[in-house]
Order: structure tokens, then C-alpha cells, then sequence
């Protein structure tokens, strides 16, 4: 299963709306279930620096299903994985991705988030992923 071009649309939206609250500009990126991009928005004033990364965290979360964050924790010299983010054309493995799950649990996307604080950005990325 896929997200939809509408589930993607209301993730970002919910994501707009939480940065906004929060008084942060970001940018926000959804992949599909084969992490390709389905949708993005840059708000008005985001670092464009961090679009990239955007993306980047939103494909991290899809290929291991899992927090970017998580993700970075287990990167760690010493750690499982670490050196893990110089595969795939480069990782991101610090918070502001989130795997995107449907109702019955099944994982149809991800959702990326960068242009704050590593906090901020998981925080938005929730709000996105949750919305679905």
C-alpha cells in the first residue's frame, strides 16, 4: 500500500500547521511506500538548506521503517549501525523523520521534516504523521 496524493497533502498541512504554532518555518517532505517523493512544501522563509534534508530524513524513516531519530542512536561509534548514513547516497540519522502508518498498522510512507531544532522538527513531523 501507498499513501495517496491527498493523505500526503493533509500530512503536510497538519505538519504547516504545527510549525506554524510553534513559530518555526520548515520544510516538508512525504515519500510513498517506495520512497519516492509524493509531495513537499517549503514554507515561506525555511532554510533552503534543509530541503534536502528533508527529503533525506522522509527516505530514512522509509527505508528502515523507523525515527530517524532511533536511527541515530543506534549509529553511534560503537553502535550497531554505525557509519549506516553514508549508504544509500547519504542518511539522515537525527530526529524529523517518521514512518507514515495506515489504520491497520502497515507502513505506506514517511514524512521528513527539517528547518529548526532537531526537537522542533520531530515535533512537526509527528503532527504530520499522525494526521493520516
Amino acid at each position: 500500500m501507498n499513501i495517496t496524493l491527498e493523505q500526503a497533502e493533509k500530512a503536510i498541512s497538519a505538519a504547516k500547521q504545527k510549525s506554524t504554532e510553534i513559530d518555526t518555518k520548515m520544510n516538508i517532505a512525504v515519500v510513498d511506500a517506495g520512497a519516492n517523493l509524493v509531495a513537499f512544501g517549503r514554507m515561506d522563509g525555511a532554510w533552503l538548506g534543509s530541503l534536502d534534508i528533508s527529503i533525506k530524513k522522509a527516505k530514512t524513516a522509509r527505508f528502515f521503517d523507523m525515527n530517524t531519530g532511533i536511527i541515530g542512536e543506534l549509529s553511534q561509534p560503537g553502535g550497531s549501525l554505525y557509519n549506516i548514513e553514508h549508504s544509500n547516497n547519504g542518511l539522515i540519522t537525527f530526529p524529523g523523520g517518521i514512518p507514515i502508518k495506515n489504520a491497520s498498522g502497515d507502513v505506506i510512507g514517511a514524512i521528513g521534516v527539517s528547518g529548526s531544532s532537531v526537537e522542533n522538527d520531530h515535533t512537526v513531523a509527528e503532527a504530520g504523521a499522525t494526521a493520516i
